[in-house]
Parts: structure tokens; sequence; C-alpha cells
């Protein structure tokens, strides 16, 4: 309950930036091969930066 309002960590935004991404480029596979593979060259440049913050 005190964690009602804790602000989020930069490298928890980057997590769930990450993730979204990674949903996104899934569901795009099926359709639209080219937005989903932008959509992997994000999440990945997003995963290059949680890296260099650990």
């Amino acid at each position: 309950m005190f964690g009602l309002f804790k602000k989020k960590s930069e490298k928890e935004k980057l997590q769930l930036q990450y993730e979204k991404l990674m949903k996104e480029a899934h569901t795009l596979s099926t359709t639209n091969r080219k937005m989903s593979d932008q959509k992997t060259y994000d999440a990945e440049q997003i995963m290059k930066q949680l890296e260099q913050l650990n």
C-alpha cells in the first residue's frame, strides 16, 4: 500500500517499454514483417540501454 505512489526507476520504465515493443513485434509478425522487424530493432536498442544501467 505504501508503494502505491512510488515512482518507477529508469530501469523499470525501460523494462516495460521493452516488453511492450516485443509484444507489438510479435503481433505484427503475422501481418507486417517490416514493421515487426522495426519494433524488434527498437526493443534491442532498449535492451542495450538496460545493460548499460547494470
